[in-house]
């Protein structure tokens, strides 16, 4: 069939039965993604296989790690920079439209990870089948990228499995595993990874049907009425999660959706739309993010971590979380208190998270099995990784070094979770300090994706590279800073916090200047964060940091302490906690709050940044941006602080926090910093 032609990223085969097997398996590249050049290719395989059908095409990958990652991200990003996103959009779906008019049976077979384009292409086929391994995860998330998807998956999929299931996967960029993709009407059948090939080329020879209901709701959601009755319901629902003004692309895709139209008008609307959003600041600054994460996963790659066992010495909240969270990830993990009492909580968290993530009995019980109670401390000789994760207290981590220790592998590496206190200072303790580094977590464990890796002058630079390969290891994304009061992003959070409770100490409500930091973009207003964090950790935190950055703790914050409120976990801080929610009073209509107030919270944090960078806490300023966003939520869509600052402008920045410190007192002092190369946008 393809005789005299030859393609570097797809290969072929016919059997007996004239069923094509297409395979995609892209040169040089660990996973399938879309690049021009594998686009050029399939296109002209479709057209060959247009002028002469086989009996049936099965499209799968060639490589173990997954189906199709998606667009070249890259490519996406140079098109947007040569000004040309709608012709690449445009000739996309082209060649899938190519795919879906064929006049024989397309089966999309599919392993592993399946994303963005490789789920458009597979909406193009005209059955897909899927693994049942824990792997196969299907999805469009192109709204993480401030997009939505643009080779005909929002004109596609919608008319597949019903709108709302369909606007539900794409406006959330959640991922589908086969069982639930096979629910939805997704995929037509699941089967095991060993006869996937074979229930493709079945499907070819004994086409299923749908079932009526599926395909009577994908008819009934999308007729005109339909369409003008739920997107007014689906903009109101987006809405209470994002702004239009921040995250503008759900509110596209479903205003797209609503005017509907043939396939062909669909398609085109939908490639003006994707085209239109690609030249946003919020699409290019969230590229920009999944770039600066791509960086984070790649820092510890090609290292032999050498961790098996690892010990945990402190089974608090954190402690206990990440135990668990290593033994979910398939690490065999001792949890050491002074007394089981102390264990026995966090291991009922484990199994609550273990339950939770984990679905069926077997994977629940071998991690379970994974994770052990030691309160005489024994994991501590067999531990390959030593995690110190007590309470913030110089003294107490010192003594507890010198006594696990000299117990301890000489390869093991010993870490600790502390948020603040110098690594400088707690080295002088450990007798090997090449191998002892900071490990910092973020609480809650399983839902923060960073983990700072603390350095200090003494760290052998082999150890750190263990730790990031560590990191990653358990899915999590390490970021090398500097040993100094508060590391990265806990000093630069807790100036806006305690700003946040000084203004609230002077009269502002809670809810307002909760709802100033969500206008601009925070994930969780600083009050709410406050109680959250803990007002006791916030505090210690805040007391280690405030000399080295001539803070103070404002009183409101004190008062609180001492009447024995500590937030969240007690049930009451600033607020009243019910069921893990926040009682937020309501605020009196006539106030009015200071117009400087988003000022007096946002500048500080960008202050903090750009001193941060200047002083070497971390080795560049994407490194700055990508701890900042992944370790507290600040606002993806402005790209980070130092991103913001070179789009808003470094010197009217520097301005208003010149203003702020005239008005309110040196804490608002720029500093050192504010004139570097880095905070200067690119020229164009």
């Amino acid at each position: 069939m393809f005789e005299g032609l030859r393609f570097k990223h797809w290969s072929s085969e016919q059997d007996a039965d004239r069923i094509v097997v297409l395979t995609l398996d892209r040169v040089g590249s660990p996973v399938n993604t879309f690049a021009r050049e594998v686009l050029d290719e399939l296109q002209e395989i479709v057209e060959r296989l247009s002028f002469d059908p086989p009996r049936g095409l099965v499209i799968r990958s060639g490589k173990a790690a997954g189906f199709i990652a998606g667009a070249d991200i890259k490519e996406f990003e140079s098109f947007d920079k040569a000004g040309t996103v709608l012709d690449a959009l445009s000739y996309g779906q082209r060649v899938l439209q190519g795919l879906a008019r064929l006049r024989c049976p397309t089966v999309a077979a599919i392993h592993g990870h399946c994303m963005g384009g490789g789920t458009e292409l597979a909406l193009a086929c005209r059955y897909r089948v899927a693994t049942r391994d824990p792997s196969t995860r299907i999805g469009l998330p192109e709204v993480k990228l401030g997009i939505f998807p643009g080779w005909g998956g929002s004109a596609r999929l919608p008319y597949l499995i019903g709108a709302p299931k369909a606007l539900e996967l794409m406006l959330t960029g959640r991922t589908a595993s086969a069982e639930h993709a096979r629910a939805i009407g997704l995929v037509d059948a699941v089967t095991s990874e060993e006869t996937l090939l074979e229930r493709a080329r079945e499907i070819i020879r004994r086409p299923p049907t749908r079932p009526m209901q599926q395909r009577l709701q994908a008819w009934a959601t999308n007729t005109w009425p339909a369409r003008q009755i739920l997107a007014p319901i689906m903009r109101k629902q987006t809405a209470a999660k994002a702004r239009p003004d921040h995250y503008p692309a759900p509110f596209a895709l479903i205003e797209t959706w609503r005017r509907g139209g043939n396939l062909s008008q669909r398609l085109r609307n939908e490639a003006r739309a994707v085209a239109k959003l690609a030249k946003t600041g919020t699409a290019r600054n969230l590229i920009r993010v999944f770039f600066l994460q791509e960086r984070l996963k790649g820092l510890g790659a090609g290292v032999d971590h050498g961790i098996g066992h690892v010990h945990v010495i402190g089974a608090g909240v954190m402690g206990g979380d990440i135990a668990a969270w290593s033994a979910l990830r398939g690490f065999n993990v001792t949890l050491q208190d002074r007394e089981q009492k102390y264990i026995d909580p966090a291991m009922e968290r484990a199994q609550e998270m273990f339950s939770k993530r984990l679905k069926t009995a077997d994977r629940i019980a071998a991690a379970k099995a994974r994770l052990k109670a030691d309160v005489e401390g024994k994991g501590v000789a067999v531990a390959d990784l030593v995690i110190e994760a007590i309470y913030e207290n110089a003294k107490a981590k010192e003594a507890l070094y010198k006594n696990a220790e000299p117990d301890m592998k000489p390869s093991a590496l010993l870490a600790s979770n502390t948020s603040s206190i110098p690594l400088d200072e707690l080295r002088q303790a450990v007798a090997s300090p090449g191998r002892f580094l900071g490990l910092h977590y973020f609480n809650p464990v399983a839902l923060m994706p960073l983990v700072e890796i603390v350095r200090h002058d003494a760290l052998d630079n082999d150890n750190a590279r263990r730790a990031m390969a560590f990191c990653r290891a358990i899915d999590k994304l390490p970021v090398p800073v500097k040993g100094t009061p508060g590391f990265l992003v806990n000093r630069i959070l807790m100036p806006y916090m305690l700003e946040a409770v000084r203004l609230y100490g002077e009269g502002v409500p809670g809810p307002v200047l909760d709802k100033a930091a969500k206008k601009f973009g925070m994930p969780m207003g600083p009050i709410e964060l406050a109680d959250t964090v803990g007002l006791d950790v916030a505090a210690s935190v805040g007391k280690e940091l405030s000399e080295f950055l001539n803070l103070d703790i404002p009183e409101g914050m004190e008062s609180l302490l001492a009447s024995g409120k500590r937030g969240k976990k007690d049930g009451e801080g600033f607020y009243k906690w019910e069921n893990g929610k926040p009682l937020k009073p309501e605020v009196d209509p006539g106030y009015s709050a200071p117009d400087d107030i988003e000022d007096r919270m946002i500048l500080p944090m960008l202050n903090e940044a750009v001193a941060c960078v200047h002083d070497g806490v971390v080795d560049d300023a994407d490194l700055c941006d990508a701890g900042v966003i992944f370790g507290t939520g600040f606002a993806p869509f402005r790209g980070g602080p130092i991103q913001y600052i070179r789009d808003t402008g470094a010197d009217a920045l520097k301005q208003r926090l010149q203003a702020l410190e005239q008005r309110h007192g040196p804490r608002f002092a720029p500093r050192d910093g504010w004139d570097s190369k880095e905070l200067k946008a690119p020229e164009a």
